[in-house]
């Protein structure tokens, strides 16, 4: 059966959530055959299949491009499109017609925003609008030239404007709000103080749920992996000697046989 967003915010306090993500059509039917009932079309993307630096350079056409292809595959989970890097800080109108793009021309069945309090307005007219929205708050990767890549909400002051920024996500009508490196201890506490599911990435155990990156979890990653992340396979190694045996036998004539 169909996931929807309203299905997502239902599970808080009865079961954990997972969420992984996927960029194409074949990760994507892997994740929806396991069940996960929220597939992320991550502006990762950028650093996991484009091989730029960060997340900023990604656009809209090549993000509504892989939405695309993962809804080609996937029937049930609840498919959540992540806005790149300048597609909704503008205007509210263009936020809203980019949104539209995603849920038109992508097929997917909410879109995730980065930015607590000061996305408010802009996360209440696309839920006026029909478009689904799950928040984003804590270390926001569209940010890092500004707070680069550490735990945030470390200080008192620094936790009580999360812990408002999560409040007025939900006030706004978020469906679920993933809190990234944020103290396990804080984590806990907005949990505990927010109606609707709280997703975790580098956050600690007490969320309503935890998210991962595809290459991730398989160990198909290259470069830096996070310290919280946990890999479940490590699938690098077995592709690096298969392709390298498959080099050898062509070069041996041993592959193909009469």
């Amino acid at each position: 059966m169909k996931q929807t967003a309203v299905k997502i915010r239902s599970l808080k306090g009865s079961q954990k959530i997972a969420v992984l993500t996927a960029y194409d059509w074949l990760s994507a039917r892997y994740v929806d055959e396991a069940g996960i009932p929220v597939v992320l079309v991550g502006d990762s993307l950028a650093n996991t299949v484009l091989g730029y630096g960060t997340t900023i350079p990604v656009t809209m056409d090549e993000m509504v491009h892989h939405t695309a292809a993962v809804s080609r595959g996937v029937k049930e989970a609840l498919i959540v499109a992540d806005m790149p890097f300048m597609s909704y800080q503008g205007t509210l109108e263009h936020a809203l017609e980019n949104a539209g793009r995603f849920l038109k021309e992508g097929g997917a069945d909410a879109v995730k925003v980065e930015g607590g309090a000061m996305r408010a307005d802009l996360i209440e007219k696309m839920v006026a609008n029909g478009i689904p929205v799950l928040g984003h708050i804590g270390l926001l990767p569209q940010s890092v030239k500004e707070t680069g890549f550490k735990t945030q909400g470390k200080t008192d002051e620094a936790a009580h404007k999360l812990m408002a920024d999560a409040l007025a996500v939900e006030k706004a009508g978020a469906f679920a709000v993933v809190l990234e490196c944020v103290p396990a201890e804080l984590a806990q506490k907005i949990t505990a103080e927010l109606k609707i599911p709280t997703i975790g990435i580098g956050a600690g155990p007490h969320c309503d749920g935890q998210v991962l990156v595809f290459t991730d979890v398989l160990g198909l990653g290259h470069g830096h992996v996070p310290g919280f992340v946990k890999k479940f396979a490590d699938l690098k190694p077995q592709i690096q000697s298969a392709l390298a045996t498959y080099k050898k036998e062509v070069e041996e004539s041993a592959f193909p046989k009469k």
